[in-house]
């Protein structure tokens, strides 16, 4: 994959998609990916580009406050996910549908089956993950947090 930043990639797909795994690294300051994984939440943030995110992915990011137990951060996780303005695309069934067809050809979990369908299905022409298993399908691109280039700060 060839290097990308959220403004070049914004100018070319005004609705992008977000695996978990992008805002998990941020919750969990991740050192390894989330200089990347916030520029991603700054930008849409920002309103740099449209967001969506699977509610699988909701229940994914949120099942790490839960599992130590502490509600206080379990709320404020949810109520800052509220706050990015995301798209959250319920389960229905013609996204069931699609993830079964994309789960049935192969190379999905079930997960990652829905999270580009319902990726698809909101309209999104990119996702970004850091997950090398989705693959760019017709109609939608995949970036990978691994190729982020980070912009230079304004001085």
């Amino acid at each position: 994959m060839k290097p990308w930043s959220p403004a070049s990639l914004a100018s070319q797909h005004p609705r992008i998609a977000l695996d978990a795994n992008v805002l998990i690294y941020v919750l969990e300051g991740s050192e390894e990916f989330g200089a990347q994984a916030r520029a991603v939440v700054d930008a849409l943030d920002g309103g740099v580009f449209a967001g969506s995110m699977a509610t699988i992915g909701q229940v994914e990011v949120l099942a790490g406050p839960a599992r130590v137990g502490d509600a206080t951060v379990f709320e404020r996780t949810a109520d800052e996910m509220r706050s990015l303005g995301l798209n959250l695309v319920t389960l229905t069934s013609d996204v069931a549908e699609d993830a079964a067809w994309l789960r049935g050809l192969g190379g999905l979990e079930l997960a990652d089956a829905v999270h580009v369908a319902s990726a698809r299905r909101a309209g999104a022409t990119a996702m970004i993950t850091n997950d090398r298993r989705i693959r760019p399908r017709p109609g939608l691109d995949v970036f990978y947090l691994s190729d982020l280039v980070l912009e230079d700060p304004l001085p």
